[in-house]
């Protein structure tokens, strides 16, 4: 039974069916149909030399047992954003389970190295505000006191969620016990964004996540009647962060992958007949170099001032989130791109905008790497996501190459230091 991509297809559609609708995918992590893709896919392992068993943070983890204890780690997420696309997470699983079913078949149940695929609980954050829940446990980044009393629209905690899905979210800390003889990590997902599929580019090569600089920006100035009040009068907060808005653009532009982003404004009093007082707005900024990351944040801060000035108002900041930016292991990229060329002739290397458990993963120190599949539009989290079906047949191919060559490259190396035998 050698790698058949078109079964990786075919259950990609058989689980589309089984947990979705006409508005999209409804894998939200912690509810019934969440539980019941995991169902599927456990029924998928039958007649696989594999161990499968969840960890003390809900992830799920199937082990094909190699000649080395070295392990080769290959990871997705089965869940989904609600009304979400049929491709974002479950292609990394499907893919993974195609490839360790090669891998299987090939070494007869017993391959060079251990194979470890990984369904990690709760990447998205939908539900309750904490992406990459299950993997930050792994990597012993959780923020246990932080994340126990979220809530979702319901009024649900976190913590009971987990609960009633038999997970206790104070066993966190146990889940990094996985990393054991982790060796390397791999991961195939969609792009998410339209840059292969302007360069005409089925596949590409991630160099790393973005880090993140997330903040509020509060611009104050004077509450005053629309009709009395002269415009060389005002203290018009609208105006200033109107000003920011437009320049946060030209800020962004001065660095090729950089992004950055006002997502929202709130006025008050917010009435046609009153010059804005205060105005609060959110700035998301982008990119994976840290010293791109912090003058973009200066130049913000910086213009956001002379803004004020110049409309007669004051400016606060405060910090929402940040992340550093993740890199990926650079023998590994090299691996990746060399598995694309053979069976797609050409690749791109390019950063990932959006946040993936792989970054969890390297964070811990585990070599990582990632591989992007064109997607149609660069639309994701949506029930119109798509990618080329071809596409996905090429990317579970190139997909099995990373994972051989990963292969190979783990047995070259000595096992990393603090995840070797107890």
């Amino acid at each position: 039974m050698g790698l058949d991509p078109t079964r990786t297809v075919a259950e990609l559609k058989e689980l589309r069916a089984l947990t979705g609708d006409a508005n999209g995918s409804q894998r939200v992590a912690w509810t019934g149909t969440w539980l019941k893709a995991r169902e599927w896919f456990a029924d998928k392992l039958d007649g696989l030399p594999v161990e499968h068993h969840p960890d003390a943070a809900g992830n799920n983890w199937v082990t094909l047992a190699g000649e080395s204890e070295k392990a080769l780690l290959i990871g997705g997420h089965l869940d989904s954003v609600p009304n979400g696309g049929w491709l974002d997470g479950c292609l990394n699983v499907l893919a993974g389970l195609e490839v360790l079913r090669r891998i299987a078949d090939q070494y007869r149940g017993r391959p060079p190295v251990t194979i470890r695929l990984v369904d990690w609980a709760d990447e998205e954050g939908a539900r309750f505000g904490r992406s990459l829940l299950g993997s930050s446990a792994f990597a012993g980044t959780h923020s246990i006191a932080a994340d126990r009393a979220r809530t979702d629209r319901e009024g649900i905690r976190l913590e009971d969620a987990l609960g009633r899905c038999g997970v206790s979210i104070d066993r966190f800390p146990e889940a990094a016990a996985e990393q054991k003889h982790a060796a390397a990590y791999i991961e195939l997902h969609i792009e998410q964004g339209p840059v292969l599929e302007t360069l005409g580019l089925p596949l590409g090569v991630v160099l790393g996540t973005k880090g993140v600089e997330r903040h509020a920006i509060a611009f104050h100035g004077q509450e005053a009647h629309s009709g009395s009040t002269p415009m060389n009068a005002r203290k018009d907060a609208l105006a200033a962060a109107a000003k920011l808005v437009l320049e946060i653009r030209p800020i962004a532009r001065r660095h090729p992958d950089a992004v950055c982003t006002m997502g929202s404004l709130k006025t008050f009093p917010g009435i046609v007949t009153a010059v804005v007082g205060r105005c609060e707005a959110t700035l998301d900024q982008r990119d994976l170099d840290a010293a791109v990351l912090a003058q973009m944040f200066r130049e913000a801060r910086e213009a956001s001032y002379r803004f004020a000035a110049e409309e007669r108002c004051t400016v606060e900041w405060s910090r929402i989130w940040s992340i550093e930016p993740i890199a990926f292991h650079p023998e590994l990229l090299d691996l990746c791109e060399a598995a694309i060329r053979e069976v797609a002739g050409t690749s791109h290397r390019l950063p990932s905008g959006p946040l993936h458990d792989a970054a969890e993963v390297s964070r811990a120190g585990i070599p990582t790497v990632m591989m992007f599949v064109q997607s149609l539009g660069g639309i994701s989290h949506n029930k119109i996501e798509d990618t080329r079906e071809e596409h996905l047949e090429l990317s579970v191919a190139a997909f099995d190459r990373l994972a051989d060559k990963a292969m190979s490259w783990i047995g070259r190396q000595p096992l990393p230091h603090g995840r070797g035998s107890d």
